[in-house]
């Protein structure tokens, strides 16, 4: 038991050992604590880890004990990092991503490079020139394998933090100072209806034929979020503000428009081939289209192995060769002029 005024890891002068820390803490402790911070409960955290209840509530204690600070709160209807806590998430958070990355430090060198790269992308990227990218490296590289994620943009961003990913390609808010930022591509967002809508097929629509109408769109469809030219977008067309149906996947959106839920945003460079095949009709606006940018995302404190490693300079070097004008994706000519002749 830790008296209250005594320090475990001090040294004789009371301050903190660094040494006598990294001496005597157990990495796995660290790891479990990772699973605790993100669960709901030391039940749902003993679940993950596959162990016994006890067994996670143990090693949360012997924690506590080695770093000599309360590091969770739990009580009936309660269950919260403390400060020391949260701090020590996010420092356990980069030392365990550092730790599942070692063995890329023991790999053996080849002629051949035959690392694995996972990239986490936010649902439907659509960009000719990553595609093209994929294939030159696969060409170059037939060794290397390649795992894709799909997931949403803020899981993206925390798993290049974690570095369990080796890049992500995702929408932006916030940058933080510990990872890489650089945009791939950039993409217009146009309002769309299905087929069972009674806008699919008019000509000639305005704006005052969306008023009152019900709407589907993205979870980050916010003022205060990434996607809020499209909030302001929607709000302009005079849509109504009942929102039938939200999902953080492009796919899922797709799906709830066609199926006639309602009018919602979707790229209008992705949305192309469903419009030419008579499974969306856009509405207006037509003109003025907000711009939302494609970032690549990854975390410079990451060690990287051979094949993480040639992929995302090819990726940079694309980049810097391709002016954004090329990297501009508009859409393909869908026939708005005639739509709004009518």
């Amino acid at each position: 038991m830790v008296e209250p005024d005594s320090d475990p890891l001090g040294g004789a002068d009371g301050r903190y050992d660094p040494e006598r820390i990294a001496r005597e803490l157990d990495w796995n402790l660290l790891r479990t604590f990772v699973v605790l911070a993100e669960a709901r409960s030391v039940t749902e955290a003993a679940e993950r880890l596959r162990l016994t209840q006890p067994s996670v509530s143990t090693a949360l204690k012997r924690l506590e004990d080695r770093i000599g600070r309360k590091l969770i709160e739990r009580g009936p209807g309660r269950y919260a990092l403390t400060e020391a806590g949260e701090l020590l998430y996010r420092e356990a958070l980069d030392i365990n991503g550092s730790i599942l990355r070692l063995s890329t430090l023991m790999r053996e060198m080849t002629d051949e490079v035959r690392g694995h790269v996972t990239i986490a992308v936010a649902s439907h990227v659509v960009c000719p020139i990553f595609d093209q990218l994929l294939a030159d490296f696969h060409a170059a590289h037939p060794e290397a394998s390649l795992s894709i994620n799909v997931v949403s943009s803020a899981d993206a961003l925390a798993e290049v933090s974690a570095k369990r990913a080796s890049f992500a390609i995702c929408l932006v808010r916030t940058r933080s100072p510990k990872l890489e930022y650089r945009r791939l591509y950039r993409e217009f967002f146009g309002l769309f209806c299905g087929p069972r809508h009674p806008l699919f097929g008019r000509t000639g629509l305005t704006k005052a034929d969306l008023a009152g109408r019900a709407t589907v769109s993205f979870d980050t469809d916010r003022l205060q979020d990434v996607l809020k030219p499209v909030t302001l977008m929607r709000a302009q067309s005079l849509l109504g503000e009942k929102i039938t149906g939200t999902s953080s996947n492009l796919e899922e959106v797709r799906r709830m428009i066609i199926a006639g839920l309602g009018i919602g945003p979707l790229p209008v460079h992705v949305a192309a081939r469903d419009v030419a095949d008579g499974h969306l009709w856009q509405t207006p606006p037509y003109d003025d289209l907000p711009a939302i940018d494609v970032h690549v995302v990854w975390n410079p404190r990451a060690v990287k192995n051979r094949a993480e490693s040639i992929l995302l300079g090819m990726l940079n070097d694309v980049i810097e060769a391709t002016p954004i004008a090329a990297r501009t994706y508009t859409g393909s000519g869908l026939s708005q002029s005639d739509r709004r002749r009518g």
